[in-house]
């Protein structure tokens, strides 16, 4: 398949308008039309109904390898151009708000750095298209258990943290002078939903057997101080890593017992990192948690 075609029909699909697309792309609308008429000739199938414009079945399907592929496709270039490019001299590195610890911090250098703080998703995403050098990415885990990351590019990852982590909980909670929780004891807690910058509820729920963990209040952010604040206010409870739980005000952070997992941090890259990218990964790595492992 050209990928410009299948660019132009993952366009019109996410904006449910030839119209739309057009001008996002910089073509005139027949043109996208032409595009998407010549991709569904080449596969012999309707891929959108006209009025609404919306994805056929065929369509849905495509759509699910559409981003991998035009990801990959992405990656590719950046890392061709990346090597036959002079060495740069800053650093990009892009990472979700847990992922960066206070030693993470402490190892940037002190010029020349960017700093993108992303959902967990666009992590990888961004380093597979060279948005970024390095990347850094968390979730829960068993102890020494890799992330689950999705096939976004021929990554390498590598474990660089591993932390306890604590249910956040008001002062006031009835639970809040207990040693120790059980996930599963929670599950029908109210829970706040901060996929961005708290541990997601999916993963809490897998860790807890599949159920339960309906959120009372969602947060579309990164800004971990959001998340706790609200947590102290009572609006739900969030799991976090022990670094990020402790010390908020009017909040206790109670340590999780059951089951046994562990708040993991990964470094993502592309290939072998050079300049600063080299030197921040070397020193992440040393006393990291793991050996790297493609993702």
């Amino acid at each position: 398949m050209d990928p410009h075609l299948l660019r132009t029909y993952v366009t019109v699909a996410r904006l449910a308008s030839f119209s739309a697309a057009a001008r996002e792309l910089g073509y005139t609308q027949s043109a996208v039309s032409q595009h998407i008429a010549a991709l569904e000739q080449d596969l012999g199938t309707d891929l959108l109904t006209r009025r609404p414009v919306a994805p056929t079945p065929a369509g849905e399907r495509l759509l699910e390898h559409a981003g991998p592929l035009l990801l990959r496709l992405e990656a590719a270039r950046a890392d061709v151009v990346r090597r036959a490019a002079a060495p740069e001299h800053g650093l990009t590195l892009a990472t979700t708000p847990t992922a960066l610890g206070p030693r993470t911090v402490a190892a940037l250098p002190r010029a020349g750095v960017t700093l993108r703080v992303l959902a967990r998703e666009e992590v990888p995403e961004a380093v597979a298209a060279g948005r970024a050098d390095l990347g850094l990415v968390d979730g829960l885990a068993a102890p020494s258990d890799p992330l689950r990351l999705p096939d976004v590019a021929p990554l390498t990852t590598y474990g660089v943290g591993e932390e306890p982590v604590c249910v956040l909980l008001p002062d006031t909670h009835p639970l809040a002078g207990r040693p120790g929780l059980r996930l599963g004891d929670l599950a029908h807690a109210r829970w706040l939903d901060a996929p961005d910058a708290g541990l997601p509820l999916a993963q809490l729920r897998a860790a807890a057997g599949g159920s339960g963990f309906r959120p009372a209040l969602r947060y579309e952010g990164t800004d971990v101080r959001v998340l706790t604040a609200l947590a102290a206010a009572g609006h739900g409870l969030t799991l976090l890593p022990r670094t990020a739980a402790t010390g908020v005000p009017g909040a206790v952070a109670v340590p999780l017992a059951q089951p046994r997992v562990v708040h993991r941090v990964e470094l993502v890259c592309l290939g072998t990192p050079g300049g600063p990218a080299a030197r921040l990964a070397e020193v992440l790595l040393d006393g990291g948690a793991g050996a790297g492992t493609p993702a």
